[in-house]
């Protein structure tokens, strides 16, 4: 069966549990790396102290959702055993469902079995950047578990996608990446669906800036948008940055984003993203009015 166009729909929202997030308003997801290795904040939370500070921090400033994730997949990252993943993700994830019982926890994971031991531990959304492709049981295990789903596109894996990256029709192949695997995830019972494209993820540069550009054209049955640019190599190849020196020109791609109609921001850097909500928000809000006599 097919997936049912809904694009008409106003306003869009995702159930969470016994909780309704709504998108009227741009949401943020607020990055807590439990990885040695990540591309920017790698070995930074290693203790409970830490893991909590950085919690309350985002939260503070604004996260909507805090992801956590245990594998880093910067290209060429070393691959670790679902063990091992499951072991770095277990005690922060408890740890932190204890202290913050109101947060939405997300887990960022490609793997079914980490998936399910992390939400019969409090999790409540799966972040899978494979789009399901890296593991045959993703899909049904997320249905049985019923908690949201963010489909991200990613060409190849983390250890091969930059090889032979995307370099022509990114916009279409990303959207019709969605149509089928929305289609997948209908059949399987999940209704509660985000998607992101997936910048980095096996596309060139050129694509990355094609595909931010067309955002809002890969978007499909009114579903949800994350733009997930936060201090990547996109913004640093070209002003010629390290990541650590990257939150400016994040704060501009997540600007864009929102223009192109992001619906959550995924990022290392809360207030910032906040910011960019507020005066992009604020920006919309006028631009659309017309004949206004104040000004």
């Amino acid at each position: 069966m097919g997936y049912k166009d809904t694009s008409f729909q106003k306003t869009r929202s995702i159930q969470v549990g016994k909780n309704i997030l709504n998108f009227s308003r741009p949401k943020i997801m607020g990055i807590l790396n439990l990885t040695p290795d990540s591309f920017y904040d790698g070995g930074r939370y290693f203790n409970e102290e830490l893991w909590i500070t950085q919690t309350h921090k985002m939260i503070t400033e604004g996260a909507d959702i805090i992801d956590l994730g245990a594998f880093s997949s910067r290209p060429g990252a070393e691959m670790v055993s679902s063990a091992e993943e499951t072991e770095r993700l277990l005690i922060p994830l408890k740890i932190l469902k204890k202290e913050f019982p109101d947060v939405i926890f997300s887990i960022d994971t490609f793997r079914s079995e980490v998936a399910k031991t992390c939400v019969d531990s409090g999790a409540d959304i799966i972040n899978d950047i494979s789009g399901g492709n890296m593991d045959s049981n993703m899909f049904s295990t997320v249905a049985d578990l019923k908690v949201p789903y963010i489909l991200m596109h990613m060409h190849g894996t983390p250890q091969d996608m930059q090889t032979h990256p995307i370099s022509e029709n990114i916009t279409e192949k990303v959207r019709t990446f969605f149509e089928r695997k929305v289609n997948e995830l209908h059949d399987a019972g999940i209704e509660e669906i985000i998607l992101d494209p997936g910048f980095g993820f096996g596309k060139t540069l050129e694509c990355n800036y094609r595909l931010l550009a067309g955002m809002d054209q890969t978007r499909i049955n009114n579903l949800p948008l994350l733009a997930g640019v936060s201090r990547k190599s996109m913004i640093n190849k070209v002003l010629e940055t390290k990541p650590e020196e990257a939150l400016n020109g994040t704060t501009v791609m997540n600007t864009l984003a929102l223009l192109k109609g992001a619906d959550i921001l995924r990022v290392h850097d809360v207030k910032q993203a906040k910011e960019a909500i507020e005066l992009t928000s604020f920006y919309k809000i006028h631009r659309d009015e017309t004949g206004s006599k104040n000004c």
